[in-house]
């Protein structure tokens, strides 16, 4: 049996306690994952443990019931509203029945209708549950696929083979509207590995398309279909800054239909282009992103931009074969095992080419030509371990085999261990740019996570991921540390009143500085500076 979370929401601690016992929670089907007494911890609450059910008063300090419900709705949809309030307010939640709260319920709480009303819920739970896993449901998802005619159409638009003069009429003979003036490539990939019990794979990945058609290529005015095993989703955007919001928005995707469906899904976001006959090489950085999964994790969106801005796919490096890409993707992402093995490939493949003595010769000025640009692309001097480029051609036509096999082992090692070096700095420095950033601007109050990831230029859930890995701390949870720490010091030292210094420190509510200087202190303001005082004398 399905069992549901519940976060109870009022700002009498002893009316949710009364609500707790009331109720039979296990036998109904649910579990209270905790409790809070504002508006502002219950969405803390609800960002962390995203609950299936919120039940929440109107009258609170700080955010009220009505306008936590609507960040609930904007943000969590799918989350069950529950709202019991006073007679006073009563007729005034009925009236908002655009927030799509499933009940109003009028204190003092009967457990009798309370019990009647989650037995309800319960039941409206479990079907929604029901629909998303039922076998024939998902067979049905599955048959609902984009015609045949415009499906190969993407799949030859994203392996470059549309010419330009053809692309018209293609696009009228399928009757495809794809009007931009911005494009992004993402590539949605299922684990096979990690199944839910029960559940059949294809099915499951059938049905993670669907939710990906319904929850995001709505939105992006998105092309979606399958391909080589994953989904690929054709995205269009108004300006090349969407991308930071078209990566947030699936991380929240990655999220929910891990809660929904059991699937674990990484969603790799490529290069943005203007160009429809670009989308090959968004394609191909949107397929090497979720590769990076093995670093960051799974179940997330992952920015390929963001992460490696530098690094080129392989239609962007010149060559005209795939003889580099797994020598190339090893060296950014692979052990020194899979290096090493990634070299054996290589020079296995690029033995059926290398027959005559000419041949070899054009191997060579290849390789070191790859070398040298896939340096470049990401600002490595190469000449620094494998000197200038003339040389290093006739030092490597008088290797033997075995020698040869040494050199380019090594300097794939160098490379790899110069991209690591270059990646872990440039997310220090990302992180300290945002501390820096705080010390200077503590006191705005309109400081927050999307500002901060404006400045920056990165997504919200990329920012998070990194910071929150770095310090161990949310940038929030960060930035609230920061406030009070300086509020401390300017009660100590100054005799200014609190609801200055709280203006000082970002918080234009006295009220809600003291909440949150009691949380962080354990005691208020006032007391704060008293009790230093008296241990000064």
């Amino acid at each position: 049996m399905e069992k549901y979370t519940v976060l109870l929401v009022d700002d009498e601690e002893e009316v949710i306690q009364v609500i707790m016992k009331k109720i039979d929670w296990e036998g109904l089907g649910f579990s209270v994952i905790g409790y809070a007494n504002n508006g502002v911890k219950a969405f803390e609450m609800v960002e962390e443990y995203q609950p299936d059910v919120v039940m929440t008063d109107i009258k609170m300090p700080y955010v009220d019931g009505m306008e936590l419900a609507h960040r609930i709705k904007e943000e969590f949809p799918a989350t069950k509203l529950l709202i019991f309030t006073g007679f006073d307010e009563f007729e005034y939640a009925k009236e908002a029945v655009h927030l799509e709260v499933e009940e109003y319920l009028l204190k003092p709480v009967n457990s009798a209708e309370l019990t009647n009303v989650f037995s309800h819920l319960k039941q409206k739970l479990d079907q929604e549950i029901s629909e998303k896993r039922n076998v024939e449901v998902l067979q049905n998802y599955y048959l609902e696929s984009l015609p045949l005619l415009q499906v190969n159409f993407y799949s030859t638009l994203i392996e470059g083979r549309i010419q330009q003069e053809e692309l018209p009429k293609y696009l009228k003979d399928y009757q495809i509207t794809m009007e931009g003036p911005f494009y992004c490539c993402l590539v949605i990939h299922t684990s096979s590995s990690r199944i839910p019990d029960g559940v059949n794979p294809l099915l499951l990945f059938t049905a993670v398309q669907k939710q990906a058609e319904e929850r995001l290529a709505e939105v992006w005015r998105g092309k979606c279909f399958s391909y080589l095993n994953n989904t690929v989703l054709i995205a269009q955007l108004s300006t090349e800054q969407e991308v930071s919001r078209l990566t947030d928005e699936c991380d929240r995707f990655c999220r929910y239909v891990k809660r929904m469906m059991g699937a674990v899904v990484t969603v790799g976001v490529g290069f943005v282009c203007s160009n429809m006959l670009e989308l090959s090489q968004s394609y191909s950085s949107a397929r090497e992103a979720v590769s990076y999964r093995a670093i960051y994790g799974a179940n997330r969106a992952i920015n390929m931009k963001e992460i490696a801005p530098r690094e080129m796919s392989e239609k962007e490096t010149g060559t005209d074969t795939e003889v580099f890409t797994h020598l190339f993707k090893m060296i950014r992402l692979g052990t020194e095992e899979e290096i090493s093995g990634a070299v054996d490939q290589y020079l296995d493949q690029i033995a059926v080419r290398n027959r005559t003595l000419q041949q070899h010769y054009i191997v060579v000025m290849e390789l070191v030509s790859e070398l040298y640009r896939f340096s470049s692309q990401n600002d490595i001097v190469m000449e620094e371990f494998a000197g200038d480029m003339r040389s290093l051609y006739g030092r490597i036509l008088d290797m033997e085999p075995e020698t040869f096999r040494k050199w380019l082992v090594q300097i794939s090692l160098s490379l790899h261990e110069k991209l690591t070096n270059a990646r872990s700095n440039s997310t220090k420095s990302f992180v300290a740019k945002a501390k820096e950033y705080v010390e200077n601007h503590y006191g705005d109050e309109t400081l927050s996570l999307d500002l901060i990831c404006r400045e920056l230029g990165v997504s919200n859930s990329y920012f998070s991921t990194i910071f929150k890995k770095e310090t161990g701390n949310s940038f929030i949870g960060y930035l609230t540390e920061y406030r009070m720490e300086k509020a401390a010091e300017m009660l100590i030292e100054s005799d200014e009143k609190s609801y200055i210094i709280g203006k000082k420190v970002g918080y234009t509510d006295p009220n809600y500085f003291s909440y949150v200087f009691k949380r962080q202190f354990g005691t208020s303001p006032s007391k704060y500076r008293t009790e230093y005082a008296e241990r000064e004398t």
